[in-house]
């Protein structure tokens, strides 16, 4: 920390030195460095000597501000830390005449904020040369000049200060003129010509002499000057100014054409040796554009714009000369008062943009900078911004602000922020200006998918196609992009022992689930999977939701007949007694339909009877009644088709055959002979001869039942029995359930005892009776299909049938 090696007055380094201690005392660091230093010209290790740790200089965003100037004389290299210079610097541009010239820096670090005071002494190095105002200097001297008489002489001007400054004049050797120099108050040169020896205009009317004007810097630069000097008559008096120094005040942004000030000199001479001239004497062109001076007046007036923040002060010298060339001179400072006429500017330095949502109140999100150009209370800025954002402005150090979050952000309610700065100096009338901020909250994935019902149901048809739509789930999810994005699969189960997977599918893009395969009503009507929508952050959100599936049923199955017995090895056979009366309850068909509902609605139907006006079936019972009283002449053997048909659309139907034997008792019922079935139709020949043969036997075997019944009734007396139709257990199958109406088993059908196959004898069970109107029946015959042969010839109906002959009781 210090000064870095470059040559320095004595008072320059006692200055340096104290402030240097200054400045270490409140962690700042100041240089000296000679102007117009090269660009990339290393001024000093600023991080080591402020002690901090360079390989982090790049982390925490290290720059050079320069204080109220937009210029940016420095930088910092960000790998050693190196001060460097960064532009041209001229001390005469930034300072003119002043003896000390520093640039007032600021070295910014964030992460956290600190900053530090950089002071840059700039010494001034022999660069310019000594100029004279004209390149000619036109004097007008009376030969009545004294010896010893002076003249005043045009200061040559040096843009340098301190040594580098003119340091001496010397006068070309002549024979007339010597030069006297003399050093003003400020350590100015000046000279004058005395007169050493008289002038004689007819001997000579003008005279030529070189000025030359040195600076005391290294090497010494020089500038010359031609005096052309006209000898005329006498006058000895120059103009006086009324003062030797005037002072102004002046408003800055005063108008074009405003006085600033009125100057005076007064010549005792008379005519044109009393006329009096004024100029502005060795001013820079920006002075001259901006001041004008009346030759004749001497009042001093605006002429261009008046900055405060560019020039304070101004010093102008004024030279009064009368109409033969004796002058005087006078020097007018001119201080300029400072209006607030500068807004504030405020400058975003860091953002963190954008923010993520999940960040905690109390997080730096920027470093604002206000800076106003004006002075004193008029650059007192305050800072603020609106009161509707989760943020706030926080007083950092000096000028600067940290922007600060206050509350937690979502950006599922509020994506972005711009935020108003608006700074207000303390002037009067106060200025303001604002700068918007644009800050956009960045998504984290704090929101799971959230379906858009708690539950769904799904109805599909049996049998359906591989591949076919069942219904669609929805999720949504606010994230924003991958966050949000939303992916649909079916959570891991069985259903019936086997995975859900093998069931059902989902489109994982869509929620669009599809059948895997075909549903079957009858094996199972409904089941229940679950689907998971997760999203795409990281780590991945998700939610579950249950879809009941339910199966509607088709009518895909015909009826089922369980009685008679659709066995094709045997045929049933059913006795009726010849007293029948009309109604009386012969047999009943049980069926039943594995479909439901409608579907498994049966109907009954007598699609072909041997005696069409005898039996009559209930439509949806399947009782088989007598319609009248048996009359002697009624066929003993009667035949019916009856057919079983659901209500599904198609409807579906089954046929069976129902065997009818009109007789009393068991004995009246001769020896049937073996008979054999053909299916075959095309053997016509064949079922002539049996059907002629059958008509025969029929015939013999009605008449010898006929006289043995009559033997048995008068013999025994009627078995007479009232129940229900005794059907077998085994006819019933365990997963019917039972359904009124629907022609399914009803529980008053039930067997109690039959007769085995070839028994003579009978074996019965007698029960109590249900209905008046049952019929009686003695026994029950099981034969096999050769018994029965006489008396069933036309056996038409159900060629694959096995004789089972069995006793009803209803």
């Amino acid at each position: 920390m210090g000064n870095k090696g470059f040559p320095l007055t004595g008072l320059a380094i006692s200055l340096t030195l104290i402030l240097s201690a200054l400045h270490c005392a409140r962690g700042d660091v100041s240089y000296s460095i000679p102007e117009e230093m090269k660009h990339g010209t290393v001024i000093g290790n600023i991080g080591k000597d402020l002690g901090l740790d360079v390989k982090r200089l790049s982390d925490r965003r290290a720059r050079i501000d320069t204080e109220g100037n937009n210029k940016r004389y420095c930088d910092v290299n960000m790998d050693n830390g190196d001060l460097i210079v960064a532009e041209r610097i001229d001390r005469e541009t930034l300072c003119g005449k002043k003896a000390s010239c520093v640039i007032k820096l600021e070295f910014v670090l964030q992460n956290p904020l600190e900053l530090h005071r950089v002071n840059l002494h700039i010494q001034d190095i022999n660069d310019n040369a000594p100029l004279f105002k004209n390149d000619i200097i036109k004097m007008e001297i009376h030969e009545s000049a004294v010896k010893g008489a002076r003249f005043s002489l045009d200061e040559a001007h040096d843009a340098d200060i301190g040594e580098n400054t003119v340091k001496e004049y010397k006068l070309q050797r002549n024979e007339h003129f010597i030069l006297n120099a003399e050093t003003k108050s400020g350590g100015r040169k000046y000279c004058e010509l005395v007169l050493d020896k008289e002038l004689d205009r007819e001997k000579e009317q003008e005279l030529q002499l070189l000025l030359t004007a040195v600076d005391g810097g290294s090497p010494q630069r020089s500038g010359t000057v031609v005096i052309h000097v006209t000898v005329l008559d006498a006058n000895d008096n120059a103009p006086v100014f009324s003062q030797a120094l005037y002072k102004a005040i002046l408003l800055e942004n005063s108008p074009t054409g405003t006085v600033v000030i009125t100057v005076s000199a007064s010549d005792a001479d008379e005519g044109l040796n009393g006329d009096v001239r004024y100029e502005l004497d060795h001013v820079s062109d920006e002075i001259s554009n901006t001041f004008l001076l009346d030759t004749k007046t001497g009042e001093v007036k605006v002429n261009g714009a008046i900055d405060y923040e560019e020039e304070s002060a101004y010093e102008l010298r004024i030279s009064a000369k009368d109409g033969l060339g004796l002058a005087s001179y006078s020097t007018l400072v001119i201080d300029v008062t400072d209006v607030n006429d500068n807004e504030p500017v405020i400058s975003v330095k860091s953002l963190s943009n954008p923010i993520a949502e999940n960040v905690s109140p109390g997080t730096e999100v920027g470093i604002i900078n206000v800076q106003d150009r004006d002075s004193e209370k008029n650059r007192q800025v305050r800072c603020s911004i609106q009161p509707n954002v989760p943020f706030k402005l926080v007083t950092s150090i000096k000028n600067y602000y940290s922007l600060v979050s206050t509350a937690h952000l979502d950006r599922e309610l509020v994506s972005e922020y711009n935020i108003t700065i608006t700074a207000t100096d303390e002037g009067s009338p106060p200025l303001s200006s604002s700068k918007t901020v644009h800050l956009s909250v960045a998504d984290i994935n704090d929101n799971p998918p959230v379906f858009e019902e708690q539950s769904y149901s799904a109805y599909v048809t049996e049998n359906n196609k591989s591949g076919s739509t069942l219904c669609s789930v929805t999720a949504r999810d606010p994230d924003w992009r991958q966050n949000g994005t939303v992916i649909y699969s079916l959570l891991a189960a069985e259903v019936n022992g086997a995975p859900v997977s093998s069931y059902l599918s989902v489109n994982g893009d869509t929620g669009v689930i599809h059948a895997v395969r075909s549903f079957d009503y009858e094996h199972f009507r409904s089941f229940k999977v679950h689907v998971m929508a997760r999203d795409n952050g990281s780590p991945p959100l998700s939610s579950n939701v249950s879809i009941s599936v339910f199966i509607t049923d088709v009518n895909d199955n015909s009826p089922q007949i369980l009685y008679p017995s659709p066995e094709g090895n045997s045929f049933m056979t059913e006795l009726v007694p010849k007293a029948a009366h009309g109604g009386s309850l012969v047999s009943k068909v049980i069926a039943v339909d594995a479909d439901s509902g409608q579907n498994a609605w049966l109907s009954y139907h007598i699609i072909k009877s041997t005696d069409p006006g005898l039996f009559t079936i209930g439509l949806h019972s399947g009782e088989i009644r007598t319609q009248r009283d048996i009359s002697e002449s009624d066929s003993m053997k009667q035949n019916l088709i009856v057919a079983v048909k659901d209500n599904g659309q198609p409807s579906l139907s089954a046929t069976c055959t129902m065997y009818l034997l009109i007789s009393d008792n068991l004995a009246e019922v001769p020896e049937l002979k073996d008979i054999s079935f053909d299916e075959n139709n095309s053997k016509l020949t064949f079922y002539l001869i049996i059907a002629l043969v059958c008509v025969s036997t029929f015939f013999l075997t009605f008449i010898i039942i006929i006289l043995g019944v009559r033997f048995c009734r008068r013999r025994k007396p009627r078995l007479l029995f009232d129940g229900a139709v005794a059907i077998p257990s085994a006819y019933l199958p365990p997963n019917y359930a039972e359904v009124d109406g629907t022609g399914t088993l009803r529980s008053a059908y039930n067997y109690d005892a039959y007769l085995t196959t070839g028994s003579r004898t009978s074996d019965f069970k007698f029960v109590s009776s249900y209905n008046d109107n049952t019929l009686p029946a003695d026994q029950t015959l099981r034969k096999s299909p050769s018994d029965f042969a006489e008396a069933f010839g036309e056996s038409d109906s159900s060629p694959e049938v096995g004789l089972e002959l069995t006793m009803l009781f209803s």
